[in-house]
């Protein structure tokens, strides 16, 4: 579904990512894990071309995403960052933002079935800006999904939030993404988060890839 070869980024001199590998197969929720700054969080700004990589490539469905325009990359490759950014307006309205600013119709019918998934059942003509922290990024999730891309990134989605809030939204994503059959692929630092919703992934330290396995393989010390 998803792959990365010889990925390398070099700020001012300083090697952020330094040739990483992987192959995420369809319906893998593939872990990046390790501690704070290993570069896991640089890394998968790389997958979407939020950041250039310095050398190396990915490549979606086994298509070089370079030759991908960016706009279509992003909706292929979403991403659920840490912290939610959302627009003033309702919720139905920034789970529809994308396709609205392409000039994109909205099934509403679609809005309220993933809202329903991830218990926001009723949510759609809220103001976003009433909602909890938790709420908010369940709005994000929503967002990212109804843009039905081939993989989802996930930086530490829950990290933001206290411990109830954090296991809940676990585990409705957890739930949805295995109804979905959605690939991912999740950074976290957080070993029980990893045992939760990982199947697989590699360990980094240092911009480095230094375990690759499955969860208990990269977990292990």
């Amino acid at each position: 579904m998803l792959s990365a070869h010889q990925l390398c980024r070099f700020v001012d001199g300083e090697t952020i990512v330094d040739t990483v590998d992987f192959e995420v197969e369809p319906g893998d929720v593939f872990v990046i894990f390790g501690p704070s700054g290993a570069g896991k969080s640089s890394l998968l700004r790389l997958l979407n071309r939020l950041d250039e990589p310095s050398s190396g490539t990915v490549r979606v469905r086994d298509q070089d995403y370079r030759d991908i325009p960016p706009q279509r990359l992003r909706k292929q490759v979403g991403m659920v960052p840490q912290q939610p950014t959302l627009i003033d307006g309702t919720v139905a309205e920034n789970v529809t933002w994308g396709p609205r600013l392409r000039g994109e119709p909205v099934d509403r019918e679609r809005v309220n079935n993933l809202l329903d998934r991830l218990g926001l059942s009723g949510f759609a003509d809220r103001q976003a800006g009433d909602l909890s922290g938790g709420e908010a990024q369940r709005v994000a999730i929503a967002r990212t999904l109804y843009n039905e891309p081939d993989v989802v990134l996930l930086d530490e989605p829950a990290s933001s939030l206290d411990a109830d809030a954090a296991r809940q939204v676990e585990t409705l994503l957890s739930d949805v993404m295995r109804d979905l059959s959605i690939t991912a692929i999740l950074v976290t630092h957080d070993t029980e988060r990893a045992r939760r919703l990982g199947s697989r992934g590699i360990r980094m330290e240092d911009g480095r890839v230094t375990r690759r396995g499955s969860i208990d393989d990269i977990l292990d010390t």
